[in-house]
């Protein structure tokens, strides 16, 4: 597992990336990665979110860490693996669509919030448990998650932001999923790319000094 999640590790932060066109999720990414944060989770909230994800791998290769995010059937996580994302998380853990999701050999990151959908995420075989809405816990509740599954490979989403996000690690997180705070979508409506890379930037700048 701590090969699969190598580049998750690495890679730190994943914006959740909700777009009203492709080719908006197209230039949002670009600002983003602009900005520092190497991690896009294209969500299939945006229409035709496997070509953005094929166009993303074509652009940047191995300098991006490209999957799909809002995964809610198996024929999105079919769709996600042949359009060569790397990683699928879904909002929830369903065993029929997580077992889906694990067919790909795609990492697989599945939500839960209670020890009871932690405990079946990974009793499953996902990679990455996503902990969300994590914004009802705050890094505290991460923390106490750490007790009872001191090994799991925990990944917050929701309420992140770059004033928290040495908190998150410190409480044990794997990566962070950040949304409305880094991909946000009033900027992303109204193509105002300059927010959305400085908003990048600020991320970036965090995960640095969280790493030390």
């Amino acid at each position: 597992m701590a090969d699969r999640l190598a580049r998750a590790r690495r890679t730190g932060i994943l914006a959740v990336l909700r777009a009203p066109s492709p080719e908006l999720a197209l230039e949002a990414a670009e600002a983003i990665i602009r900005g520092g944060v190497a991690g896009i989770e294209v969500t299939f909230s945006t229409p035709d979110a496997p070509a953005v994800i094929r166009e993303l791998i074509a652009r940047h290769g191995d300098a991006a860490y490209i999957g799909a995010g809002t995964v809610t059937t198996p024929e999105q996580a079919t769709l996600s693996a042949e359009a060569g994302a790397e990683f699928l998380v879904s909002p929830g853990t369903l065993p029929d669509l997580t077992r889906a999701m694990l067919d790909t050999d795609r990492v697989v990151m599945t939500g839960a919030m209670t020890p009871t959908e932690v405990m079946s995420a990974l009793g499953l075989g996902v990679d990455v448990v996503k902990i969300f809405p994590a914004s009802l816990g705050g890094p505290a509740y991460l923390g106490a998650l750490r007790g009872p599954f001191p090994d799991a490979p925990l990944m917050p989403t929701g309420g992140v932001s770059p004033d928290n996000l040495a908190a998150w690690f410190a409480a044990g997180a794997v990566a962070v999923g950040a949304g409305g705070d880094l991909a946000n979508g009033a900027s992303i409506a109204a193509s105002d790319w300059a927010d959305i890379e400085q908003r990048a930037a600020r991320f970036a700048a965090a995960l640095d000094a969280a790493r030390g």
